[in-house]
């Protein structure tokens, strides 16, 4: 029984230090990732902002759900296998080379935006994402910054789009 109350002891020590550790780190984040990918900027221009083809290259969602827009631009729910959606509302859109997307629910425990640029290169295009993003939760905020990191969503979003055109594609800051 001494030793229940020891592992007991020693897991809640370590949640209490989870979470002070989280509440001393930043809410704000900025975090940028980029792939080459040998296609017109058109292609992967029309990959990233078309509803219909969304669930069919992105592993994590299953459907998409368009939404009211507040700003006359694009705005949609992804569900996931789990069920869990989450709101996007697109805030600017300079077709085929800058599209800026943010998490449009304020009570989730994270936030943010992201910058998708589209740079052409010799043999096809850069695609860079920037995340300004929040994280409310300071458990949250420890796994991001400490086991997932910030860029573990654009590595996948990245690598799920090079999968769509066939291609796998090296990812760095």
């Amino acid at each position: 029984m001494k030793w229940a109350l020891w592992v007991f002891g020693i897991i809640v020590a370590l949640i209490v230090l989870i979470a002070i550790i989280g509440a001393l780190l930043p809410e704000k984040h900025t975090a940028t990732r980029a792939a080459q990918f040998h296609q017109d900027p058109n292609a992967i221009w029309q990959a990233i902002t078309s509803f219909q083809d969304f669930p069919s290259w992105r592993s994590n969602v299953k459907r998409i759900e368009p939404l009211s827009s507040k700003n006359n631009l694009a705005a949609w729910r992804e569900v996931d296998a789990q069920g869990d959606a989450m709101p996007i509302q697109v805030l600017a859109s300079d077709p085929p080379h800058r599209l800026v997307t943010e998490i449009a629910d304020p009570k989730l425990p994270f936030g943010g935006t992201w910058t998708s640029e589209i740079v052409p290169a010799p043999g096809g295009c850069t695609v860079r994402i920037t995340e300004n993003g929040e994280i409310h939760n300071i458990i949250f905020r420890f796994m991001a910054r400490f086991i997932f990191g910030y860029s573990l969503t654009m590595d996948a979003y990245l690598n799920d789009l090079g999968r769509k055109f066939g291609e796998s594609p090296s990812i760095g800051p």
